[in-house]
């Protein structure tokens, strides 16, 4: 098949080409822009752009399909000559179902966890030699992409996301995979450039739920309210199991797992991780995996990429950074990391960088989510707010918003850096929190840092 990316560069769809190309079809593509490592991993497999930019004349009758992605505008001048042309458009969720319509289809959604739930499955399938097609929203130990499409396995797991499917799609992407299996985590609201009321956002999990195929199961999470209501609310004819934190301990620095043959050191740490992990096992046993197996498995996961990743570690100081930066995550994020290390100072430090973040509103969502820190610490960058074009923030907003008196709020790149490296870290647990960069602080220096 000859296929076309329109914003070829992006984290999943550069992932999704590359998984084509293995798979031995022909794939074109373009972008205005392509950063790493998107970019290095296009030109390893020759399927970098020549310019950047957007040539209708690379769009063409003899094009099997064209898939979009959501960096391209409406009025992307290839999407309106492959409109002209009446090429077939897919968005990357269409695509995907297309892929695997006549799978067993395993959907892992919900607002937080899902991409470690789905990492968890994966590595537990793996370890065993249980080979599956998938779609991860992060880079795993041990795989080569975060997309993999086969013509023979029988399953495929599929980290469910409930942002849209593309410019000219206004769908949640977890609407179109109809799955046979799924799971819930939780629901926490999100994404409010796109769904503006937190009853709107609701809405769409009871839309993925009545989704799944008659006769399939949802695995949920028993101790989420939301979660529970829409699960146990939903007239579709599915099985539904639910899930429960399980129990563990914490040792010096190190979690145990309470197992039928007892307790268990694991990697990963936290209560809501030892909830995704709970979540990992019903999922995986509904796949044949039976429980010791899954449990031998599990035991050697260390983490999604950017998923509470360790990233230095002195003699009696540790670093981590997190993807966390919704008010649920930030929270279950700083407490694991206070419960982990109880007797350490836990300096926290949250990067606001999305659109929902700076939102007045939402920004009271945050009320108590750094509460578990020691020292808590909210930097952003005024620009980002006015490059998003929205009403500016103020310092005493944010204070007022986190409901804690000795926040530190940070405003300069520079500064913030300079507040990071002149803390003592002895005896010091440092969390870094952001979907961004945190203005470009240097990590190899963090790490230098804790490590001297």
């Amino acid at each position: 098949m000859n296929i076309h990316f329109i914003a070829i560069g992006g984290s999943a769809m550069h992932n999704l080409a590359l998984a084509l190309e293995h798979k031995g079809y022909k794939i074109t593509g373009s972008d205005d822009v392509i950063f790493e490592p998107s970019k290095g991993r296009l030109a390893n497999k020759g399927l970098l752009p020549e310019a950047f930019g957007w040539f209708p004349e690379k769009i063409h009758t003899a094009l099997d399909a064209v898939i979009l992605g959501m960096h391209a505008k409406p009025d992307n001048p290839e999407l309106l000559k492959a409109q002209e042309l009446g090429v077939t458009i897919y968005s990357y969720p269409e695509f995907l179902y297309e892929q695997s319509k006549n799978k067993t289809r395993v959907v892992i959604g919900g607002s937080h966890g899902k991409t470690t739930i789905t990492s968890m499955i994966l590595h537990v399938l793996n370890y065993h030699d249980r080979p599956v097609d998938f779609m991860v929203g992060a880079q795993l130990e041990g795989f080569e992409r975060m997309v993999h499409l086969t013509e023979k396995n029988d399953f495929i797991v599929l980290e469910g996301d409930e942002y849209l499917s593309s410019p000219i799609d206004r769908r949640p992407k977890f609407h179109l995979y109809q799955p046979n299996i799924a799971l819930l985590s939780g629901i926490a609201w999100d994404h409010i450039n796109v769904f503006p009321t937190f009853e709107n956002y609701i809405e769409q999990f009871q839309i993925f739920v009545d989704g799944i195929v008659k006769g399939g199961s949802i695995t949920y999470n028993i101790e989420d309210l939301e979660v529970k209501k829409v699960v146990e609310a939903s007239e579709n004819a599915i099985r539904k199991l639910p899930y429960a934190t399980p129990e563990y301990t914490v040792e010096d620095g190190q979690t145990l797992l309470e197992t039928p043959e007892g307790p268990m050191p694991i990697e990963v740490f936290g209560k809501h991780n030892l909830s995704n992990l709970a979540g990992a096992k019903w999922i995986c046993q509904n796949m044949g995996v039976d429980e010791d197996d899954f449990y031998e498995a599990i035991a050697t996961f260390s983490g999604a990429s950017k998923r509470l990743e360790k990233i230095a570690e002195g003699k009696t100081s540790v670093a981590y950074k997190d993807f966390a930066h919704s008010p649920s995550k930030v929270a279950a994020t700083t407490r694991a990391v206070k419960e982990q290390y109880p007797n350490r100072k836990l300096i926290a430090c949250l990067e606001l960088h999305t659109y929902s973040s700076f939102n007045p509103e939402f920004l009271k969502e945050y009320k108590g989510a750094l509460d578990a820190a020691d020292v808590a610490v909210v930097f952003y960058l005024p620009e980002s707010v006015a490059i998003k074009k929205l009403e500016a923030v103020s310092t005493d907003q944010i204070k007022e918003a986190f409901q804690r008196n000795d926040l530190e709020v940070q405003t300069n790149a520079d500064a913030f850096e300079d507040y990071v490296f002149n803390q003592n870290f002895e005896n010091t647990t440092l969390l870094l929190m952001s979907s961004g960069n945190y203005g470009g602080l240097d990590l190899a220096e963090v790490k230098k840092t804790i490590e001297s």
